[in-house]
């Protein structure tokens, strides 16, 4: 399945286009060379003598390229094209294509070969709500460049165009003539370079021209130390084989767009972490990039050390009610563009979740657990004490002992401040919306796992015993009148949230896997939570519904209401695991990893909750990212799941519980505090009961 586009991408850089290479982007259209959340060029359109292009097949094996194999006009079966065209276009800072055209008949041809090129610099707030500019654009014309300059007070952006063949440049673009003799190819290089934060362009003067044109050496180099660090990456992650082809199919697109969606913080160096996704979310978001850092914790430790650090950088240290930042709290996303810079949107950066600050001291737990690297636990240790103290300092809004959440930007904050947090996702049974501040019962399991994991920490290696004691009993005493306050006792799961009077928002979700995942369920709850979970009403065949069918919001193209999150599956398998319910996250496990067979490999962020019954093939939803970090990670977790694997002090316990679909599983050279080891398993778990009959 594709949503027609071909996207590219790099670090902080990324192009999307059409399947013919085309950039013709309306203001509201996520097309274009992206980078730092500004859009460096909105039209990028190649004719000949006149007409546009049709496409014959597009190849984008690696993440970093694509080649486009194009003919002129439109075709037809009748006719036979004389000519075809090759472009082969790489990210770096910026991109550089490569053109080519061959003339396949017995006679010369002569052609006027033009690129129209145009820039609107719109921030990526401005792409997605169709807001208009307030700078001022120039554009500059030299002899062998093209440059478009954008300028609003001291904010400053350009792109700089350049070709290897002699050309003409205009205002709006770039022209050859040709003659390409018989069975002849004509070849040009096309660069593009862009100024963002740290990176300059010299100005277009006649003695600069050079300066410029020598930016495609600046643009290249990026490009050919992507293939050595894509080898690398792969190389060093653990060897899988398996008897299903699906899964190590799976499993290679999974680390190959992991790979992509690395990001790097100014402030990292040579190090990344996992931005959220393409095309709106190419970013640090504190909860994506906790979340995918724990997937993929068994396949390399590395994003999760780099999230740590540099989230732990920007940790909140004061009460500003803009950015919904208190001292203590993480992000929930940065950017670098326009409207940030301006104060016109808060994300410089903005705190507006109220998960990503547990979930920071979870990370750092598991971290240590497999890699047994307490320097780092050490290094960040105000860190995790000052997230630990938000909690209850800051987190708890009411007074009441829970996590809630009430946005004090009214302007541009979310007003749902967990991971659904779409406007409509949080409701009673009957559709009806509740008010604020928000408590919902996955943040309250954030909690108790983060001051758990945090007394474990504080005992063993910040040699805190009396620190480690009291969280231990806030923990307990949370876990308490949680299974009290949350259990909706007429239908036996718990609610997905309290209003601010203590009432219980009731309706059925899939958020009660989260809680599993936690550990602060109650065992005597924890079959009939299952048993919902696992049941027709949230389980469609392919995975769990955000939302159980029969809720008055019940929608399976609802994007929190009713859809599949494959990351959420992923944790709620997961959860399964932790009380002992291996064989029902063997099948969760199964109706996602078969899904992405439909998705070539690559899950996207959500699919339609339709039953499995109804449709025999997972439904697109029609905006979902993809790719995206955390349904990148999903396969990552469920083989972690589907093994058992486990850190005990210095071991890997493997305790496999594999669908009969697998056969033989091995997933060698897994990396931790123990060395490398390999895992086996064999296929014995029945998962034909995935049919999610309701609906």
């Amino acid at each position: 399945m594709s949503d027609g586009m071909v996207k590219i991408l790099h670090g902080n850089t990324f192009v999307v286009s059409d399947d013919v290479g085309d950039v013709d982007a309306s203001s509201t259209d996520p097309t274009g060379l992206f980078s730092f959340d500004t859009r460096f060029l909105s039209k990028w359109v190649l004719t000949l003598n006149g007409d546009r292009l049709t496409s014959l097949s597009t190849d984008d094996l690696q993440y970093y390229e694509a080649r486009f194999f194009l003919v002129p006009g439109v075709g037809s079966v009748y006719v036979n094209s004389t000519m075809s065209v090759i472009r082969k276009r790489a990210v770096g800072n910026g991109f550089t294509e490569d053109l080519s055209i061959l003339n396949h008949d017995d006679k010369p041809v002569t052609l006027t070969v033009r690129i129209e090129a145009d820039s609107d610099f719109a921030d990526l707030f401005e792409v997605k709500d169709a807001l208009k500019k307030k700078g001022t654009y120039t554009r500059l014309v030299g002899d062998g460049a093209l440059r478009f300059d954008y300028r609003r007070d001291a904010y400053e952006r350009a792109t700089a165009i350049s070709a290897s063949q002699p050309c003409e440049f205009d205002e709006n673009g770039l022209t050859f003539t040709v003659t390409i003799g018989p069975h002849e190819t004509w070849q040009t290089e096309l660069d593009v370079s862009v100024e963002t934060l740290g990176h300059e362009l010299p100005t277009m003067t006649g003695a600069d021209v050079g300066d410029i044109r020598s930016l495609a050496e600046q643009v290249k180099r990026p490009i050919m130390d992507m293939a050595a660090d894509l080898t690398r990456w792969l190389d060093e992650a653990p060897r899988l084989e398996c008897d299903w082809e699906t899964l190590p199919a799976t499993y290679r697109r999974s680390l190959v767009d992991l790979a992509a969606l690395r990001f790097s913080p100014l402030t990292a160096g040579p190090h990344a972490l996992p931005a959220a996704g393409l095309p709106w979310f190419m970013t640090m978001f504190g909860r994506d990039s906790i979340f995918t850092s724990l997937q993929a914790l068994p396949f390399t430790s590395e994003l999760a050390a780099t999230t740590l650090r540099e989230l732990g950088l920007r940790q909140g240290t004061r009460v500003d009610d803009f950015r919904d930042e208190n001292p203590g709290r993480i992000l929930h996303e940065l950017r670098f563009g326009e409207l940030t810079a301006f104060e016109e949107r808060p994300h410089s950066p903005y705190f507006g979740s109220a998960d990503a600050t547990p979930l920071y001291v979870v990370l750092l737990d598991e971290y240590e657990r497999w890699t047994g690297d307490t320097q780092l636990v050490r290094e960040l240790e105000q860190e995790a004490r000052a997230a630990l103290h938000w909690i209850g300092a800051y987190g708890d809004l009411q007074g009441n002992g829970y996590i809630s959440y009430e946005r004090r930007n009214a302007e541009t904050g979310l007003e749902n401040q967990c991971w659904k947090d779409s406007w409509d996702s949080i409701s009673y049974r009957d559709g009806t919306l509740p008010g604020f501040p928000r408590a919902t019962c996955e943040l309250q399991g954030y909690a108790y796992d983060a001051k758990m994991r945090g007394a474990r920490l504080a005992r063993e290696v910040w040699g805190d015993p009396a620190y480690a004691d009291r969280l231990e009993q806030e923990a307990a005493d949370l876990k308490q009148r949680f299974n009290r306050d949350f259990w909706v006792a007429d239908g036996e799961y718990f609610a997905i949230a309290l209003e601010s009077d203590g009432r219980q928002v009731d309706s059925l979700t899939s958020n009660n896997g989260h809680l599993l995942w936690s550990g602060i369920v109650d065992d005597d709850k924890a079959a009939a939570v299952v048993g919902h979970l696992m049941g027709d009403r949230l389980f469609s065949g392919w995975g769990i519904r955000t939302l159980a069918v029969g809720e008055a919001r019940y929608n399976p193209i609802g994007y929190h209401n009713g859809t599949i999150w494959p990351f959420d599956s992923s944790f709620i398998a997961w959860g399964l695991r932790r009380y002992g319910y291996k064989d029902e996250a063997a099948v969760v496990a199964a109706g996602i990893l078969e899904a992405s067979h439909f998705f070539d490999g690559r899950l996207p962020e959500a699919f339609g909750g339709y039953p499995r019954s109804m449709t025999k093939y997972p439904v697109q939803y029609p905006t979902a990212c993809s790719p995206q970090a955390w349904s990148t990670g999903a396969p990552l977790l469920l083989l972690r799941t589907m093994l058992g694997l486990e850190p005990m002090g210095d071991h890997l316990v493997v305790d496999p519980a594999l669908p009969t679909t697998i056969g033989r599983l091995e997933l060698l050279d897994i990396p931790g505090r123990w060395g490398r080891i390999d895992a086996f398993g064999r296929g014995r778990v029945d998962t034909s009961r995935t049919t999610g009959e309701a609906g």
